[in-house]
Parts: C-alpha cells; sequence; structure tokens
C-alpha cells in the first residue's frame, strides 16, 4: 500500500512540475512574408537558436512557436529562394511580421546526394544538378521527368507517355539499369523489370520538394547500379507543407493527326497535408494522367547483322519477301522456302511409301514420268494430270500435291543455285503496333503517410507509394505494360544523426504482355505457319507456308508453260494474298477476340502474357559518428549498411523459377521463387585542412549478392576553395553492377529469339556446352550462310559472368561570378571492365550443323557475357546560370559524351549523341503576377544500340514554354504552355514511339 502512495506521489509531482513548465513557457505567433509582395510565404522553417526545436509556417505564412522564456532569438529559414534571417522577440503578446528578403545569390542550396549529408551545392566535391520545388513549379516542361531532361548531362528515353527513362553519361535505353534512382531513400527499380519506373510509381508531382542529380559512378554510397549515376527524389515533409494543393491540367495531343485524330490529355492531381501541433502529421497525395499514346510507327525494314541484333535495312512489305519491319510484329516468323519445299516433299512422299508398302515412290515415278517427256521446266496442266492418272484413286490427291514441291525443288523455281536459295525466306504478314498494344495510357498514383515525432530530434514514419497503369516499354521487344500495379511500403525511424529504414517493393505485372509474341501467336491463331502433323496432307494445304509455296509454283509453272513466266516480285505478291484469305483483320469481332485469348494466355502457355509479382525487401541503416561521438569539429565519418532481398516469381513466364523449366539447376523454393540476396556497408571520412581551403573526403563500400563474388568500390574526392564561392573539384569515383536479375535468371522466347540467364546452369540445361547441341557465334553463321557452309561456323564460348565495374576520373569547377552569374563545368575519363554485353549464339534445332544454314531450323539464343575488352568513355559539360536585369533569368548548358577507342564489333549499348544543348530564359514574375520560361533543346546525330533495332537517329530541337498568372493576394496560378511547341516527331531510340506537340493549360492552386 505504501509503495502504491509512493507511485501516486511521484505521478503528482511529475504532473505538477509539467504544468509549472508550461505555466513558464510562452507562444509567439506571427507572419512570415515575402519582402516584395508581402505574401505570406509556406514553409519557412521557424526555429529557436541554438536548439533543434522548431516548426514551420503554414500555407497562409503563418506559424505559432512554444519559447521557454523570453527574450528569444528567433531564426527564420527557408529552402524557397530567401535570405535567412534572425529576430530577438521580448514581448509575446505582439504578432510579429517577419519579412524575408528575395535571395538572388546563386549556388545556396543544400544538397544531400554528393556525400549522404547536407553539403551546399557550391561545396560538392562531385558534379551534381538539383531542381528546387520552386524550380518544379516553374519549369516550362509539363511533367517532373521531363523537367529533369532538361538538366546539364542528362538523357530521356521516351518509350511512351508515361514511361520515361533518365540517363546520364551515356548509354541511354528504355529500362536504364546503369543509374539507380532513390525515392525518399528506397530504391525504385520495379524488381522483376530491374529498372526504375518512377514515371509510373512514385510521387506525385505537388509531392516532390526537390531531386538531386549525382552524375557518375556513385556505387560507394549507393551501392550496385549507380555506374553512371544516382538521382534522389525527396517528397514533402507533411509538418513543413500543410493545407491543401490541387493542379487540373488539360491538354492536346496529336494535333496534326498524323499518328491519330487529336486527343485529349490529362493530368489532376491533389495533396492535403495536415499537422497536429508539430507533433503528428499526416499526408496523402494522388494524381491520374490519361492520354492517347504517342504512336510507334517506325515500318522500315530490319536484319540481324553480324553482331546478332537487328539493324535497319532497306525493303518494306511490298517488295521484300522476307520483310521484318520495326514496328510491325508476327512477321517475325520465317521461313526458308527450297528448305521447307523439301521437307515437305520428303513428307508427301514418305506418306504415299507407307500407305502403298513400299511400293510407290513419287521421287521415282515423276523422275520417269517426266524425264519421259523431254523434263520440261514448265509443264502444262495436261502434263500434270496425266501424271496424276498414272496412280490409284486413293493416291491421287497426293500426287496432286507433290507435283508443286517436286517441280519447284527439281526445276529451280526457287532459285538457281545455292545462294538464291538460301536466301528465299519469306515472313508472314505482321501487324502494325497500334493494332496490338494499348495506347490508353493511363497512370494512377497514390501517396499516403502518417509521421510521429517522438522527441524534437526524432521522428517516425510510415509511407506508402502505390501506383497503376497501362503505358509501353521498349526493351528487346515491345511490351504492353497493361494494368501494371506497384506499390512501396517504408517504415523509417530518423533522428539528426542517424535513421533506420525497412521497405518492400510489391509488383504485378497485371495483364502486361510481349507485343512481337501476340503478333506471332495470333497468325498461329487464325492459321498455323507450318503443317500440323497431325492433319496429315490436308495439313500441308491448310498451313500458312504451304498455301505460300503452292500458290508459287502453280503461277510459276501455269505461266511458264503459257509462254511468259510471272516475275518474282509478283510470285510472291500472288503468294502472299492466296496464303493470307482469311486473315484477322484489325477491327472486327473475331480479330478482337483473337487478340483478347492471346494476350491473356501465359507465354508458356503459347501466349504472350507474362505473369510477373516479383518483390524486393530492404532495410537500411546509416549514422554519423561524428555527431553521436561529438567530434564533428575535427571530422566527419558516416557508416551504414543495407541488405535487399529479390522474390523472383513470374510463374515461368519470364524467369526460370517453375519446376518444370530449370529444376534441379536453379536456386528454387518450395514455392518455385527463386531468391537472390544482397547485402552491403559503406563508410565516409571528410575533412577540411588550410582553414577550410581543403576538404578531403574519402569512402569504401562492400557488396555481395548470391551468385556472385563480393565487390569493394572506394572513391576519393578533393575540394579546392579557389575564392569565395568558387571551388575546384576533383575525383576518383569507383562503381559496379551485378548483372540484373533478368540477365541471371530470364527464360524467355520472345519470337525471335530465346532469352536466358547468365548464370552456368542455363549453358547445361540448354545444353549449349553439350556436342552437337553447342552454340555457334552470330558471326561465323553469317559466313556459312553467305556460302562458307558448315567450315566457317565457330562454336561460342563461356565464361562465368563477373560483375562489371568503372573508374572515373573527374575534374571540375564550380562558381560564382560577381553574384549574377554561376559557371558550372566538368571533364571525365572513365574505363569499364568486364562490360556486361549481349552475346547472340545460333543452335542446331536438331543437333546438325546443316541446320545451322537456314534460319529456319536455327534457335537464336541471347545470353550476358563479360566483354574481354576495355571499354573507354570521355566527356564534359558546362553550364552558365545568369541574373541578367531584376528577375530575368538566362540559362544554358552543353555536353558530350563519347566512346574513347571501342572495339569494333563490340556492343555498348552507349548510344549517347555526341552534343547535346540546352537553353533557357526565365522571369518568374515579369508583371504583376505573371510569368514565363522557354527552354530549348537540341540533341546530335545518335548512332543506336538497342536489343530492339540500331541504327543512326537524326537529330531534333524541340521547344517547351509556359505563361503562368499568379494574382495576387491569392493562392491561385493560372498557367498555359506546351512541349515540343513545333510538333517535330523524334525518336530517342530504335522501336520507341515518335513524339510530338502537347499543349496544356491548368489551374493550381496552392501549388507550394
Amino acid at each position: 500500500m505504501r509503495k502504491s502512495y509512493r507511485y501516486l506521489a511521484a505521478w503528482l509531482m511529475a504532473v505538477l512540475f509539467s504544468i509549472a513548465a508550461n505555466a513558464q513557457s510562452v507562444t509567439i505567433s506571427g507572419t512570415v512574408r515575402n519582402g516584395t509582395s508581402k505574401e505570406g510565404v509556406v514553409a519557412v522553417t521557424v526555429a529557436i537558436k541554438g536548439t533543434s526545436s522548431g516548426t514551420y509556417t503554414d500555407p497562409n505564412g503563418k506559424f505559432s512557436i512554444k519559447v521557454p522564456k523570453l527574450p528569444v532569438v528567433l531564426v527564420f529559414t527557408s529552402t524557397g529562394g530567401y535570405d535567412a534571417q534572425e529576430v530577438t522577440v521580448s514581448d509575446a503578446s505582439k504578432t510579429i511580421d517577419v519579412d524575408l528578403k528575395v535571395n538572388t545569390v546563386m549556388g545556396q542550396e543544400v544538397i544531400v546526394a554528393a556525400n549522404r549529408v547536407p553539403t551546399k551545392i557550391l561545396e560538392s566535391p562531385v558534379t551534381i544538378e538539383r531542381l528546387s520545388s520552386s524550380a518544379l513549379k516553374n519549369s516550362a516542361a509539363p511533367s517532373v521527368y521531363e523537367a529533369i531532361g532538361n538538366l546539364k548531362g542528362v538523357d530521356v528515353h521516351t518509350a511512351s507517355l508515361s514511361f520515361r527513362t533518365i540517363t546520364t553519361r551515356g548509354f541511354v535505353s528504355s529500362g536504364n539499369t546503369r543509374l539507380t534512382q532513390l525515392i525518399d531513400g528506397m530504391d525504385n527499380q520495379a524488381p522483376g523489370l530491374n529498372f526504375a519506373v518512377g514515371s509510373v510509381i512514385g510521387l506525385t508531382d505537388l509531392d516532390v520538394d526537390n531531386i538531386e542529380v549525382l552524375s557518375g559512378a556513385s556505387s560507394a554510397l549507393y551501392g550496385s547500379g549507380g555506374m553512371n549515376g544516382t538521382i534522389l527524389i525527396n517528397s514533402k515533409s507533411p509538418f513543413k507543407y500543410t493545407g491543401l494543393s490541387y493542379n487540373i491540367k488539360q491538354g492536346m495531343m496529336h494535333v496534326d493527326g498524323k499518328q491519330r485524330s487529336t486527343a485529349p490529355y490529362y493530368n489532376w492531381s491533389f495533396r492535403w497535408a495536415k499537422s497536429f501541433k508539430d507533433k503528428f502529421a499526416i499526408k496523402l497525395a494522388a494524381e491520374l494522367i490519361k492520354g492517347n499514346d504517342w504512336q510507334a510507327d517506325d515500318y522500315r525494314n530490319k536484319r540481324i547483322d553480324g553482331t546478332g541484333l537487328f539493324a535497319v535495312a532497306g525493303g518494306n512489305r511490298l517488295n521484300t519477301p522476307d520483310y521484318n519491319g520495326i514496328n510491325t510484329y508476327g512477321d517475325e516468323t520465317s521461313v526458308n522456302i527450297p528448305a521447307l519445299a523439301q521437307l515437305l516433299q520428303s513428307t508427301i512422299r514418305g506418306g504415299v511409301l507407307q500407305a502403298s508398302g513400299g511400293l510407290v515412290d513419287l521421287n521415282a515415278s515423276a523422275a520417269g514420268y517426266f524425264g519421259a517427256i523431254g523434263n520440261p521446266t514448265y509443264p502444262t496442266n495436261a502434263q500434270v494430270a496425266n501424271f496424276v492418272a498414272l496412280f490409284p484413286s486413293q493416291l491421287q490427291g497426293a500426287a496432286q500435291l507433290f507435283v508443286p514441291f517436286y517441280l519447284g525443288n527439281t526445276r529451280n523455281y526457287f532459285g538457281v543455285n545455292a545462294t538464291d536459295r538460301l536466301n528465299n525466306n519469306v515472313t508472314r504478314t505482321g501487324y502494325e503496333e497500334k493494332y496490338l498494344v494499348d495506347y490508353n495510357n493511363l497512370n494512377a498514383k497514390f501517396v499516403g503517410g502518417l509521421h510521429y515525432k517522438i522527441t524534437n530530434n526524432l521522428e517516425a514514419s510510415w509511407n506508402s507509394y502505390i501506383g497503376s497503369g497501362t503505358t509501353v516499354y521498349t526493351g528487346a521487344d515491345r511490351y504492353s505494360l497493361k494494368n501494371l500495379k506497384m506499390a512501396q511500403h517504408k517504415l523509417e525511424l530518423r533522428s539528426k544523426s542517424w535513421f533506420v529504414r525497412a521497405y518492400t517493393t510489391q509488383e504485378n505485372a497485371g495483364e502486361s504482355y510481349n507485343a512481337s509474341a501476340a503478333g506471332a501467336f495470333l497468325n498461329e491463331s487464325w492459321k498455323p505457319t507450318a503443317p500440323v502433323a497431325s492433319l496429315g496432307l490436308p495439313g500441308i494445304q491448310s498451313s500458312w507456308i504451304g498455301t505460300y509455296i503452292l500458290t508459287y509454283s502453280e503461277t510459276l509453272r501455269q505461266s511458264g508453260a503459257g509462254g511468259l513466266p510471272t516475275s518474282n516480285f509478283t510470285l510472291h505478291a500472288n503468294s502472299r494474298a492466296a496464303a493470307d484469305v482469311g486473315r484477322l483483320l484489325p477491327g472486327t469481332a473475331a480479330y478482337d477476340a483473337a487478340l483478347k485469348k492471346v494476350r491473356t494466355t501465359p507465354i508458356r502457355n503459347g501466349g504472350a502474357l507474362f505473369l510477373d509479382k516479383t518483390d524486393l525487401w530492404a532495410g537500411e541503416a546509416q549514422v554519423n559518428l561524428s555527431d553521436v561521438g561529438h567530434f564533428s569539429d575535427k571530422v566527419e565519418v558516416i557508416a551504414g549498411v543495407q541488405w535487399k532481398q529479390y522474390v523472383l516469381n513470374s510463374q515461368g513466364t519470364l524467369f526460370a523459377d517453375n519446376t518444370d523449366t530449370l529444376i534441379g539447376y536453379a536456386k528454387i523454393d518450395n514455392r518455385g521463387n527463386i531468391k537472390v540476396n544482397e547485402t552491403g556497408g559503406y563508410i565516409q571520412v571528410r575533412k577540411k585542412f588550410l582553414n577550410d581551403i581543403l576538404t578531403l573526403s574519402g569512402s569504401v563500400r562492400y557488396d555481395k549478392q548470391t551468385n556472385f563474388k563480393g565487390k569493394f568500390t572506394p572513391r576519393l574526392t578533393a575540394l579546392i576553395k579557389v575564392a569565395k564561392d568558387n571551388n575546384l573539384r576533383l575525383s576518383f569515383q569507383t562503381a559496379y553492377r551485378f548483372p540484373t536479375m533478368q540477365n541471371q535468371y530470364i527464360a524467355l522466347s520472345t519470337g525471335t529469339a530465346v532469352l536466358i540467364g547468365c548464370i552456368p546452369e542455363f549453358q547445361q540445361y540448354y545444353k549449349l556446352n553439350t556436342v552437337p547441341f553447342q552454340g555457334y557465334t552470330s558471326a561465323s553463321i553469317i559466313a556459312a550462310r553467305s556460302g562458307g557452309g558448315t567450315a566457317a561456323l565457330v562454336p561460342a564460348t563461356y565464361k562465368e559472368v563477373t560483375p562489371e565495374t568503372v573508374g572515373s576520373f573527374e575534374f571540375g569547377y564550380k562558381g560564382i561570378v560577381m553574384k549574377k552569374l554561376m559557371i558550372d563545368a566538368y571533364l571525365y575519363y572513365s574505363r569499364y571492365q568486364d562490360f556486361l554485353a549481349t552475346t547472340v549464339v545460333g543452335q542446331a534445332r536438331t543437333g546438325v550443323a546443316t541446320d545451322l544454314l537456314s534460319p529456319f531450323t536455327t534457335t537464336n539464343i541471347s545470353y550476358t557475357q563479360n566483354a574481354p575488352e576495355t571499354v573507354k568513355a570521355y566527356g564534359w559539360g558546362i553550364g552558365l546560370d545568369y541574373n541578367v536585369f531584376k528577375n530575368y533569368y538566362l540559362s544554358g548548358n552543353v555536353f558530350s559524351d563519347q566512346l574513347h577507342d571501342a572495339p569494333a564489333n563490340l556492343v555498348t549499348f552507349f548510344n549517347a549523341p555526341k552534343y547535346r544543348v540546352n537553353a533557357g530564359l526565365r522571369n518568374d514574375n515579369l508583371y504583376k503576377g505573371i510569368g514565363f520560361n522557354v527552354m530549348m533543346k537540341w540533341q546530335d546525330n545518335n548512332f543506336y544500340e538497342g536489343t530492339f533495332v540500331k541504327g543512326t537517329l537524326p537529330y531534333f530541337t524541340w521547344v517547351d514554354a509556359q505563361i503562368s498568372y499568379r494574382p495576387i493576394g491569392t493562392k491561385s496560378v493560372f498557367r498555359v504552355g506546351g512541349t515540343n511547341l513545333g510538333n517535330n516527331y523524334y525518336r530517342t531510340g530504335y522501336g520507341s514511339p515518335a513524339v510530338g506537340g502537347l499543349y496544356y493549360i491548368s489551374y493550381g492552386f496552392n501549388i507550394n
């Protein structure tokens, strides 16, 4: 009992002390305003000097803060372009008005990406670009990802209206695996696709606080994948940015009707956040983007070259029998007419031999009959009829069917020499992409967060990022990502000196499918290319190629018998027309039903659907040892650890993760999933010398993944202060990348090739290391088909794959001249070793080397290998930002990336235009709230190597512009603008769409 009283007394004393403490504290209220316009300024930090206690201004610029005593010094800081200000308050009974001076001095932004700790951008030891919330809201680009593309050193590949891939320092592609993208610290890659999909899932435009682009090798701090850079996209804190914000943007696309009729564009978004006494905060944000997508309509021909990749070639569907259009699908199915004619002749002969008990040999009978009448090249109908009449009625149908194949093979209908016969190939009639993929582009994003301040220095948070949509991606094929769903969930505990976070990425491919496979299987569902054996002789006549060859041979025989043989062009045209009779036509109910069945049938079952539900689980922690140990005034030391687990789950439609695909080879668990673990850790030391003139930093990281040995990646940097706000920077950085999950475990037939994983188990399973099924090099197969025969074939060699590494040296300068001109320049040189490249080999389907002389009997198999050569690249860039007059700002940059002494036959996928230029002019407040921003971009010719197709892309120029109006005294903003104002269609990669102009108007409320 006595013990209970003691507890009660202690509790009462604690309450009394708490009441007394609150009684002694005073509340200060006021408003923070723009010193020029006198409008309230949102998200200004109001802190008690010398402490971590503080608050933020609300959307009207108002604040309220409790202080322990008076007088007190309050510090007002903002990332929105204002000078910091200190105010001494002695009387709490009066509200205070604080007018912040607009900061016109450049280079004062604080960044994190360079060192993983806050650093002024002028003092960054590596090349970095930043977009603040202020820059984003005034950007001429219609979206955040397009705004990133205007930065120095940045390229953007557009595969779809809502699928944009950011790239730095070369290797432009759709789905860049050489650049790491982090959203609020989370790896934004789709774990099954292995590249960032921030334009599909992630933050809404209204919830983006700032973006930092770290160009160059960055694995030492951020881990695997940062070969060419890292992007950090950070969201707005619900404590700092409160209230309701929304933006309604509507526009037009396809205004010239070139791809389709003019179509609307919608982008609606909102964000709401509320802080409860600076202790608990909640936020919700959503965005909906809808439009009729840009169309991939490049119908030029393509052929496989000596590198094993498709290259742009001459010809079209009308004049090229084996035409394989870049953006037509289903025409990948190729048949060699002489080879199949020989096979069908042999099949019919064999059937008759069996039916007659070996008594009737059609080859011998035909040779005897036609020899007796002089071996005419073009027998007449009567002569053919007389031959057929030689046989019993039950064999006459077979004899009639036999004649066209026999004559074609023996009378050189299909080629007068071996080369002609080898090149007499024909492809199925394909379908244009617009009839196969879903161009109804839709992207919906949702972000929700709960934040709780345990103490002034410790915050716990839970955030969810959910995205869904329909878009198109360019890889080895074009993929219609239909109803793709992804979600990321993160739990984080963060203080000033350390953080711990755990997150997961949940991927669901929805109804996504391969467009090339859809075209091929759509054709097969209507009429099989090759005869179905179980159907016997009728199967030959009902097959597409059977009809084609029969028509070809019979047309030539009959016209030749009449004295005027039909031209080769007409022969192929007539044969295709006959084979395509009854073909499924887009827009018909039969076509729609057949396409739906194909795209909803999994790849492993003869359809185009891939079922990817791969997950990523991750944890990360970092601590600033200098802050914790109280020696940050001497040296800065940070350390961190990271763990990731990929759980591959495609049910055998993308990966080898079903037990009937690679059982006994791949590392599959009892649920059919493949699990890959990755662990790593890093430490960085930074110290200033010579009165802060010299800053040196060094870091090292170690990472290990399930299938590969660990990698160390060091980094050394030096920053030299040559004058106030003028710094030189030097660095040596390293980076690496493990082969992606697709590189390691893919098992996918695309219609033109079989893509397989690079780990040794796949070589065993596909018998590529076993005679007679070993793979042969693409170059030797081409040589064999060009007349060298089987003697020219060279077996391909396989070596176990190791992670790719890069070492990069960089020199740069960033400085401010006369407070009006900021200059940023860099020069770098990089060496890539163990370069991860694509190898394509040919495998004889029956194990006989002569199979490789025909594409029809060759299986093309593609997998990743390390290139033995060292790949060297260099580049430079310079950017200028100049405050011309008052609020007029002129900006511009030019940059270049090039390979140096690249081996002639090595496919690097570097894909960087030699030169790129950006130039812009803006004034955010020209007159009474009216502002404008104009940005021009020019890009040089680009030799583009893609797994889809390669060729030279022409140079192009486009202009983005926006005019804005912010009525004084309101939170409204009206905008009118457009991207690619001249509507000059351009492509950023082969296979990807031609992008035209988009024009819009918008109304926004409380956009900060």
